[in-house]
């Protein structure tokens, strides 16, 4: 078993369990990957999403001897896992409609990097490194990388790393606003399982609304206003913003129920 899922208290957790490999993708965990996503966004329970790995480190992105032998099959055919794999994985991870954190170890890598991209709030290590490395194989980039790096870095910074394929410190990442926040490598897991918890415990409906409104945040300010209206009209209708409002006037600890 290449990917584990657990669900508990509200929490999916989602483990590449590929140590030693360094969580390498190959055919068999980009499909256990996207059936767990899919699991995660399809179980009713679910308030957030964790997605870590076992080991030193992260994901160093493609397994290269795999890749090789498909070459060695079909160079035409070889590349087909961007469509029929990559894509849809980050599809689903955009997707998810609760909060997604990511627990950062280590190397990320290549498909690594567009994984960790994909979530929402990124905790890294202080020996944490960042790379794209497709140039370094004469390729260009997949993942979703060459959409996520600019939105982060704006472009010119994203192709200087794309086409230089300079490692990236954690220091430097969380300088860039790649990641929320650096902590001792010891405490990666533990850091963002407590965020991932914390949100897990808050309010749902809230929370989807802020991802609504940022990923829609292009579409420019007049739209943003309308969209913030109607998020509010919505939401203050929730029992979790009546709940709150009592909670905050009664000087109490408000209780989340993700209604």
């Amino acid at each position: 078993m290449t990917v584990r899922l657990m669900t508990a208290l509200g929490l999916a957790t989602i483990t590449l369990a590929r140590p030693s490999a360094h969580n390498a993708l190959d055919v068999a965990t980009k499909l256990a990957l996207l059936d767990a996503v899919t699991a995660a966004a399809k179980h009713p329970d679910v308030r957030a999403v964790l997605v870590t790995a076992e080991g030193k480190n992260f994901c160093v992105g493609q397994d290269l001897a795999e890749h090789v032998a498909a070459l060695d099959t079909d160079p035409a055919t070889a590349m087909d896992t961007v469509g029929e794999h990559y894509n849809p994985l980050i599809r689903a991870l955009k997707s998810l409609e609760v909060p997604v954190v990511v627990a950062i170890p280590g190397a990320c890598v290549g498909a690594g990097l567009g994984i960790a991209l994909a979530a929402d709030i990124r905790i890294a290590g202080t020996r944490t490194t960042f790379a794209t490395a497709f140039t370094g194989i004469a390729l260009a980039s997949d993942s979703g990388l060459s959409y996520a790096l600019v939105e982060a870095l704006g472009s010119s910074r994203a192709a200087g790393l794309m086409l230089l394929g300079d490692r990236v410190t954690a220091a430097q990442a969380l300088d860039w606003g790649l990641v929320h926040r650096v902590v001792a490598d010891d405490a990666v897991l533990t850091t963002a399982s407590e965020i991932a918890q914390q949100l897990a415990e808050g309010p749902t409906e809230a929370y989807r609304q802020v991802k609504s409104l940022v990923a829609a945040s292009a579409s420019g300010l007049s739209d943003a206003l309308d969209r913030e209206l109607a998020a509010q009209k919505y939401l203050g209708c929730t029992a979790d913003h009546k709940a709150a409002v009592q909670a905050f006037l009664a000087k109490k600890r408000p209780v989340f129920t993700g209604a």
